[in-house]
């Protein structure tokens, strides 16, 4: 076990000193600018952390520890990652990775509009983050994730393509962690995600069940999945984008005759191609379906009216979740004081360009995430009701898709009200180790519009138990 960096270092502002080392890698505390930074070098895998201790922004309770930096997962691949202690009970509480979708946004988006310990309120006057009362870190340990390189503050060389060319830095990141902050190692760990994490999440979390009965690397103790509002399956998906703007909660964007015509094309030009990229399984016919789809149905349905696709109760400028996060990100204070070495991107054209050739976003990851239900891990898939972009209709058909050994009986089952102290926020139906949950008045960022909700369903899945009223 390696023994964490100690105060006493801070004394040497000025000097590169040497931290007590040990077989599995050289520490050492550098001073660039008045700010130190921490590094640690891991001889097993040649990873090295870079980060800075407790630099007071977003995170402001006394005696809460936080770190900031990267980690290197490959030659000149520089990920970025913000770590923050629990609330309660550190020492034992358990760990839990945030990670955006995209592809290629930064869960600096998550960290400071959804479920992180500082958030903005809306309001261009607004330029200082305030406490987030229900901040995922009450209950456990919590790191950000920019990935793949190039999005948010990661940097360097980005070969990620796919979903799957990304899981094996995602696994590395994770063991370097470990092997820097080992205190966290056996530690209860959830992967919790959004949007594309619908590809993100099932093949993260199987490709770290695959490591750990490889026997390599440290064992990553998953006992979690959450994925909000997420892509799993075009097939299973894309009829829905029709079917939600025809018939929600709040108002019809579309008339019969038009959801009709969709709903053709749906399965006379979307459903063949989909079909091939699933039979064939190549880049150009999943790429094709990809296009395809989005021509018939997804383009003309987001130019059919004026609403936000993440939240139809709002036109298309909707100020909220606030933006205010990317500026204050893009502060020289800020920059400094967090350790960060590039210029803060939310969401990167360059990394998500990437995954089109390989026709990712038309791949299905319902088998993945099939898998790791059927492998013991508890598994919330949620959605926030006002949302279009992944809305709760094709959510709710994909968690009646999940192949495992509750299927008959979760399909079976009724709805029921999700309350939160009494109040109903939604329904839900768990079955063995799945949960699905729809979230009213929510849009696409769902623990931006029911903070207190999402803490709770937060907490209940990384106890291990399937989400339950209270």
């Amino acid at each position: 076990m390696l023994v964490p960096f100690l105060g006493i270092f801070a004394a040497f502002a000025g000097l590169a000193v040497t931290a007590p080392s040990s077989e599995n890698g050289k520490r050492s505390v550098v001073e660039r600018d008045r700010v130190l930074y921490n590094v640690f070098e891991h001889t097993a895998t040649g990873a090295k952390i870079e980060f800075v201790n407790n630099s007071g922004i977003c995170e402001t309770t006394p005696g809460i520890k936080q770190h900031s930096g990267y980690l290197s997962v490959g030659t000149d691949m520089n990920m970025w990652f913000w770590f923050f202690e629990a609330r309660q009970n550190p020492t034992i509480a358990p760990l839990a990775a945030w990670l955006n979708g995209g592809p290629g946004c930064s869960s600096m988006i998550g960290l400071f509009q959804e479920n992180g310990p500082c958030k903005f309120e809306v309001g261009a006057s607004n330029t200082t983050p305030v406490n987030n009362t229900f901040s995922f870190n009450n209950y456990a340990n919590m790191l950000y994730i920019d990935q793949p390189i190039g999005v948010g503050f990661s940097y360097g060389t980005d070969s990620v393509n796919s979903t799957k060319t990304a899981a094996p830095y995602v696994w590395k990141l994770i063991q370097a962690f470990y092997a820097s902050f080992p205190e966290y190692e056996s530690r209860d760990f959830g992967i919790f995600t959004e949007s594309y994490g619908g590809h993100y999440g099932p093949e993260f979390a199987k490709y770290i069940l695959d490591q750990n009965k490889a026997n390599a690397g440290e064992e990553i103790n998953i006992v979690a999945l959450g994925v909000n509002n997420g892509w799993f399956d075009l097939k299973v998906q894309e009829p829905a984008y029709a079917t939600f703007l025809y018939n929600n909660s709040y108002r019809s964007l579309i008339n019969k005759t038009q959801y009709s015509s969709y709903i053709h094309a749906y399965k006379s030009k979307c459903l063949p191609a989909v079909d091939e990229c699933y039979s064939n399984r190549t880049d150009a016919a999943c790429a094709s379906a990809g296009t395809v789809c989005y021509n018939a149905i997804e383009g003309p349905l987001s130019n059919s009216a004026d609403f936000d696709v993440y939240d139809i109760r709002a036109p298309s400028n909707d100020p909220e979740p606030p933006e205010n996060y990317v500026k204050y990100l893009t502060s020289a204070d800020v920059v400094k004081a967090i350790g960060a070495k590039s210029t803060y991107s939310e969401c990167s054209d360059a990394a998500g360009a990437k995954f089109r050739p390989t026709g990712d976003s038309a791949r299905s990851f319902l088998d993945e995430l099939s898998d790791v239900v059927s492998a013991g891990v508890n598994t919330l898939l949620w959605a926030g009701d006002a949302d279009w972009e992944c809305n709760y209709v094709g959510v709710e058909a994909i968690a009646n898709q999940v192949t495992y050994a509750g299927r008959k009986a979760f399909r079976k089952k009724a709805l029921a009200p999700y309350k939160v102290h009494g109040k109903e926020g939604g329904q839900f139906k768990t079955k063995g180790n799945l949960s699905y949950l729809r979230v009213y008045d929510a849009g696409h960022e769902v623990m931006y519009y029911q903070p207190e909700l999402s803490l709770q369903v937060f907490v209940q899945t990384m106890k291990k138990r399937v989400i339950h009223s209270t």
